[in-house]
């Protein structure tokens, strides 16, 4: 990814699809985990480190996940679905976009037992009748 599509993705809404954190320093690897499983709930979507929450957005850098190909095996590890991992050296800082695939049809993915997806800015536990759509497509 380069800087001009990094400056389209901060463009968009953050909503089920798309989520921005500031994550200066770190970011909490079981709460990584917890947002991805969410947005492959959601059928994919974006997580981006070291932006400002709200509009305009602005780079502020991030140091969090410096091992990209580490960040990407726990992932893996975790989820047992890869998720894309790039650091993207934007002029105003480090941004670390992790791009989440879809779950695969019938399969909600989840974390210890726990099956996420995103209510606005949070993160919540699917709701049964969310499941069974999933567990009957």
């Amino acid at each position: 990814m380069d800087v001009a599509e990094l400056n389209l993705i901060l463009l968009a809404d953050e909503n089920e699809r798309y989520e921005f954190k500031e994550a200066k320093n770190s970011f909490n690897q079981d709460r990584l985990v917890e947002y991805c499983v969410a947005l492959a709930n959601e059928l994919g979507g974006r997580l981006v480190l070291g932006v400002t929450d709200s509009k305009p957005r602005c780079v502020i850098g991030s140091a969090a996940c410096e091992n990209i190909e580490d960040t990407k095996h726990r992932l893996l590890n975790a989820l047992r679905m890869r998720v894309d991992v790039e650091a993207v050296l934007h002029p105003d800082g480090r941004v670390v976009v992790f791009s989440v695939p879809a779950r695969p049809i019938g399969m909600p993915i989840h974390i210890n037992g726990r099956y996420l997806m995103r209510s606005g800015e949070s993160l919540v536990a699917m709701s049964a009748d969310q499941l069974q759509k999933i567990f009957a497509e």
